[in-house]
């Protein structure tokens, strides 16, 4: 049985393939310089590097080396830090820092940071359809099921109801949970989707990648709901409590903190249920990894 330390472990060991990858993508490219430079601030700035890593992970379960896929998972993690450069715009959730440093349009200023994450989504799709090693019939379908996932039926789609939420009175459980499983839920499903797809997965098991990641991703945003509330701001790299000064609506404001942390673990467990058939180390790290998920704390 996995530890948390072992859960860890094997994440970082994942993220540090794919952290190599990303050192370099952007290298030799004839970027404009400040541009070039504001991108790689954002892309290297750290993280867990959860949505390529499930990619790859889920590649593996499917049946290929992971290592063929590394460029469209790690095109994933250009998309996740576009995301995160614009949400975190004035006209955004306006927030000054971000893994513990300065958000990008603190540094390069706002429309330098705009350009930055529209050069980042851009360059992912080149990245995942570079891929060489996969039948192409495999890298254009799991780029179509990213393109859905990051688009407006999938995390832009859900940022704009987050948007159309904020300061809202009355808002139901139901819009939480759909603005959730659209803002945050899509882009890991995709990422676990993307990667059985590439990896030859049957239908089975593309049915048993996107629960598992519905479900995983609905946990993960429940414990970061609970993460701003109880959180520890250095641990986390940014501000403390800022869903409610923004009068953002979460699980903990709308059920209260304990039925917030009993519904993260219920997910999980149904999270898991989905792979229950499956056996290997990857699929085992998988298991444990929902668990973690909803008891970390960054």
């Amino acid at each position: 049985m996995m530890s948390d330390v072992d859960v860890k472990k094997t994440l970082a060991n994942y993220a540090a393939g794919v952290e190599k990858y990303l050192e370099t993508c952007l290298k030799d490219r004839g970027i404009t310089p400040r541009l070039q430079e504001a991108m790689e601030y954002s892309l290297m700035a750290g993280g867990k590097r959860l949505r390529p890593v499930l990619c790859l992970i889920w590649a593996e379960i499917a049946g290929i080396e992971s290592a063929k896929v590394m460029p469209f998972a790690a095109a994933i993690e250009c998309i996740h830090t576009y995301s995160l450069i614009h949400d975190d715009l004035p006209a955004m959730d306006d927030d000054d820092l971000r893994r513990g440093k300065p958000t990008n349009h603190k540094v390069y200023g706002e429309a330098t940071a705009i350009l930055a994450g529209d050069a980042l989504l851009t360059e992912a799709f080149g990245m995942m359809l570079n891929v060489s090693d996969v039948p192409a019939e495999r890298v254009l379908q799991a780029a179509s099921i990213m393109a859905y996932g990051a688009g407006s039926n999938g995390m832009v789609g859900g940022q704009q109801i987050d948007m159309d939420l904020t300061g809202k009175d009355g808002v139901e459980l139901q819009e939480l949970q759909q603005m959730h499983a659209l803002k945050t839920g899509a882009l890991i499903t995709a990422s676990c989707l993307s990667g059985c797809i590439l990896g030859g997965g049957d239908e089975d098991d593309m049915k048993a990648a996107m629960e598992w990641g519905k479900n995983v991703g609905m946990a993960f945003q429940i414990a970061d709901d609970i993460l701003d509330v109880v959180g520890d701001e250095k641990e986390l790299g940014k501000p403390v409590g800022s869903d409610q000064e923004q009068g953002k609506n979460t699980y903990p404001s709308m059920i209260g903190l304990e039925e917030s942390k009993n519904l993260a673990v219920q997910v999980a467990a149904t999270a898991n249920l989905e792979i229950k058939n499956y056996s290997g180390a990857q699929a085992d790290f998988l298991r444990h990894l929902a668990a973690y998920i909803v008891q970390r704390t960054s």
